[in-house]
């Protein structure tokens, strides 16, 4: 049976509004971006397709696969023309320096002692104020480089946020940087992004929660298995 579509958010005051970013943050995400690009360039060979399906303004929610640490930064810098707002684990705010740092780079802390109600209402807010934000609907890093189950989030800010959804696939970072690897390997491996075409949220809420997590997945799947890839082990 088709799930009944959502009605329009009347929340919008609870929503928490995206904290304003100064020109330090701006020159930080700036510099950030260039450095991290020449290394992804020079380290990995780092090649992006699909960039031309990325819309220049308005809200949208990035969705994408997770095989690696390397992933947020690796999907920021290819967004060429738009700043990415990420929703990162709490527990790599502990750090004062670091916590500092990723805040300037647009990182919302969610889970692990941070309040995870609190970081979907300023997620959501982020959208409605026409910026974009990557999410890992999968929750962690892939133990094989597959494509894992998506948690129920995703479809929270999806009913919620009622924005255009840009599936992206990762493939390389897996091989680079595996989950029980301590530090990432830096030569011998190449990452590729690949970006899909937008879907419009109104055939996403009428399809229904699972019918529609299930559609992005395909899509990324699709995109990551036309992703060149050198693994043996994954799915």
């Amino acid at each position: 049976m088709t799930a009944a579509r959502p009605r329009p958010p009347t929340d919008a005051g609870a929503t928490h509004a995206p904290p304003r970013r100064g020109l330090v943050a701006r020159a930080i995400y700036t510099c950030s971006s260039l450095l991290v690009r020449n290394l992804a360039l020079l380290f990995y060979r780092l090649r992006v397709t699909g960039l031309e399906n990325v819309p220049k303004t308005g809200p949208l929610l990035v969705v994408a696969n997770h095989q690696s640490h390397l992933d947020p930064p690796l999907i920021g810098v290819s967004f060429r023309h738009r700043n990415l707002y990420f929703m990162a684990r709490g527990g790599l705010f502990r750090n004062r320096f670091f916590a500092w740092l990723i805040r300037n780079l647009n990182s919302i802390p969610v889970g692990e002692g941070a309040g995870e109600a609190a970081a979907i209402r300023t997620a959501i807010g982020v959208l409605r104020s026409g910026r974009a934000l990557l999410i890992f609907p999968e929750g962690t890093r892939s133990p094989d480089g597959g494509l894992q189950p998506f948690k129920r989030g995703t479809w929270l800010l999806i009913s919620r946020a009622q924005c255009p959804v840009l599936p992206v696939a990762i493939e390389g970072a897996f091989d680079a940087w595996p989950r029980w690897q301590r530090l990432p390997s830096l030569f011998g491996h190449r990452v590729s992004i690949a970006m899909g075409r937008v879907i419009q949220p109104g055939p996403l809420l009428e399809m229904g929660d699972q019918a529609a997590l299930a559609a992005i997945a395909r899509e990324i799947e699709a995109l990551r298995r036309g992703l060149p890839r050198r693994r043996s082990g994954a799915r």
